[in-house]
């Protein structure tokens, strides 16, 4: 059996049409090409999908209540992550809907992350949205730190990032994905049920972190309104 990410699992399912394959998806199942029905996959490969495109929109109307126009937002993401056609047709009628200008940056390695800040510093971005893939959450420390040191308010996907320092993330558990991914894909296929018999689950439950550490040393007081529907504050 191979468990692991969509980006990973793509290029798996072109290898075996035999060995079970369980993956943990950002982003739509379908339109990444790994399966072409939910409720019934098919084949030999089925998923937990924690759907980081329809949620790009959100994390960019928090920023929107936390960051007064018309302050420019900064939107990083990788064009290689599965994702990448799906955020763009998602984030351009969310920012005109919210009057926000929206600036573009695109990363693809550890440099190209330090030369994207540079971009949102000299362009004065207000705030960062962090787009999905595994290269943001992997230097989610990176990028916390650069927010941090630039003065920058930034939300991310996972809650990992406001630990490492970020100020807002809000997405599903991450951690919960592969969790449900042992439990209800990985035990159930190693008892015998075939893969493509189990449907691809997806969230129920989004979670908003906040870091309220991190909201002072930038000056920036969090609405009322926010920390309320806040999962969990760090403080």
């Amino acid at each position: 059996m191979i468990v692991g990410p969509n980006v990973a699992m793509r290029v798996v399912r072109t290898a075996t049409s035999t060995i079970p394959i369980v993956f943990v998806s950002g982003g739509d199942p379908i339109a990444t090409g790994l399966v072409t029905n939910l409720s019934r996959p098919g084949g030999n490969i089925t998923g937990v999908s924690y759907g980081s495109v329809p949620l790009q929109p959100k994390r960019l109307g928090l920023l929107h209540e936390l960051v007064p126009p018309p302050a420019t937002i900064a939107w990083l993401r990788d064009p290689r992550d599965p994702s990448f056609e799906g955020q763009e047709k998602e984030m351009a009628p969310a920012a005109r809907e919210l009057g926000r200008q929206l600036l573009a940056l695109n990363a693809q390695s550890v440099g190209e992350i330090d030369a994207a800040f540079a971009t949102i510093v000299q362009s004065r971005a207000g705030a960062l949205l962090v787009g999905p893939g595994p290269l943001f959450n992997n230097r989610r420390r990176q990028l916390a730190a650069l927010a941090a040191r630039h003065g920058v308010p930034a939300i991310g996907g996972i809650r990992e990032f406001v630990l490492a320092g970020g100020l807002m993330s809000y997405g599903a558990s991450d951690t919960d994905a592969y969790r449900r991914a042992g439990s209800q894909y990985v035990a159930p296929i190693l008892r015998g049920t075939k893969p493509g018999e189990l449907p691809v689950e997806m969230p129920t439950k989004y979670e908003l972190v906040i870091n309220v550490v991190a909201a002072k040393a930038l000056g920036l007081e969090i609405p009322d309104r926010l920390l309320a529907l806040a999962d969990e504050v760090i403080e």
